[in-house]
């Protein structure tokens, strides 16, 4: 296949129109059936977005004879993956975690005697916001290797206003070292740090709220995220949250339903969230609420998989009300250290039942609709940012099949080939 390369004049091209030919489509357009397979497809770009995306012999004709061609040579071409729900920055590992849990500790036991969350705070408030970045690069690059364009990260590893700023500072940074979409949530409300232990509602007071608005002034945050759990913080104290987030005009998310049933899904729902994630305890009013609400439910399979849960979400209730449903990598040290999204949707297929059209959805579709971005990218359509990849397969069920195994031809951002 020939490749766009990064000289001026090859810039200069890639500005202009180019025709990705002999491809087979699966455009995941919500107007299309299944996968929204185009066998013999072409995709037309133009100023890095999608012009044409669909049949060869449908190619309009005033697209310009001289436009810049690449040879697909019969390669499937996807929308671009995205993991939309990560914790990406941080500093240090939990292994020794990891060893606690394989030897019998559960994760509220972990995390009540002062490890879990808190032990990675102590480690990246420890560090530089350079060395933050530093350490987070070889985690994206990961991702990116895999056709991701897209990456949404937390902050909250940080648990007072100066740390959870340098985290979002190091995140939006790595926009700047990469070809890649980076969307940031304030998540201060991820646990209570050792000293306002048992004065929650002091640290919301002193920490979540005016860093938030901080962190807003600064624009440094997308959305605003909450753990809602028996070990974190209650529903009323994430509708505290959620609240401020309404006054600045900022979109919301929530960790809910992960270890119990505390009703966050509802309150995401009534709060026209965009996501509620984790779900392993949502119950069937919770799942008709998100769907009503259009809400997407971002499974986690790294998270379950991980603490070893037993309890799996409820995908049937999720399919028979209607929810739109996503998946993500979960990235974090602690219970989640997967950084790969193509495990992710094996996993998914796996450990939830979901079929390969759910795998593949959730990783482009329904994940941009998670971060709120679905008229921007995550389908191959006209109008969109030209993000995609491209693949060695010779059906899209590889993609979600194979485990440990990349077939990643080459990944397209905006327009310019930016891996072969």
């Amino acid at each position: 296949m020939s490749r766009l390369g990064n000289s001026s004049e090859e810039a200069a091209q890639g500005a202009g129109t180019t025709l990705w030919r002999n491809a087979r489509l699966a455009t995941l357009s919500p107007d299309a059936a299944g996968l929204g397979i185009v066998e013999n497809g072409v995709l037309a770009v133009r100023d890095g977005r999608i012009a044409y995306a669909g049949a060869a012999d449908g190619l309009p004709s005033h697209f310009p004879r001289d436009a810049s061609e690449v040879d697909c040579e019969g390669r499937w071409i996807t929308p671009a993956l995205i993991d939309c729900h990560t914790h990406l920055v941080y500093g240090g590992d939990r292994a020794l975690e990891f060893e606690m849990r394989l030897a019998g500790a559960s994760y509220e036991e972990i995390a009540r005697a002062g490890g879990g969350i808190i032990s990675s705070v102590k480690a990246t408030n420890g560090l530089s916001e350079d060395a933050l970045v530093e350490q987070a690069l070889p985690r994206l690059d990961t991702l990116l290797s895999e056709g991701v364009s897209t990456v949404e990260i937390k902050s909250g590893y940080g648990l007072n206003v100066e740390a959870e700023l340098k985290m979002l500072r190091a995140a939006r940074r790595l926009a700047g070292l990469r070809p890649v979409r980076i969307v940031t949530s304030w998540l201060a409300a991820h646990a209570v740090p050792p000293e306002y232990k048992g004065r929650s509602a002091a640290y919301l007071d002193d920490v979540v709220l005016p860093g938030l608005e901080t962190a807003h002034e600064q624009g440094l945050v997308d959305a605003v995220d909450g753990f809602c759990e028996n070990i974190a913080f209650s529903v009323d104290e994430i509708r505290t949250v959620f609240d401020k987030a309404k006054e600045l005009g900022l979109p919301v998310k929530l960790h809910a339903e992960q270890l119990s049933n505390l009703g966050g899904a509802r309150l995401a729902a009534s709060c026209g969230a965009l996501s509620a994630d984790h779900l392993e305890y949502l119950d069937e009013e919770g799942a008709k609420a998100m769907a009503e609400a259009g809400t997407v439910a971002v499974l986690l399979p790294g998270a379950f998989y991980t603490l070893r849960e037993k309890q799996a979400p409820p995908v049937a209730a999720l399919r028979e009300t209607g929810a739109h449903i996503a998946i993500a990598t979960d990235s974090n040290p602690g219970t989640s250290p997967l950084t790969s999204l193509l495990l992710t949707m094996n996993m998914s297929a796996t450990l939830f039942g979901l079929t390969v059209e759910e795998c593949l959805a959730g990783t482009t579709r329904e994940a941009a609709r998670a971060l709120g971005l679905l008229a921007e990218t995550g389908t191959l359509e006209a109008g969109k940012s030209a993000d995609f990849a491209i693949w060695n397969i010779e059906r899209p069920a590889e993609l979600v099949y194979r485990i440990g195994f990349n077939p990643l031809h080459s990944r397209v951002f905006k327009g310019q080939q930016v891996s072969a």
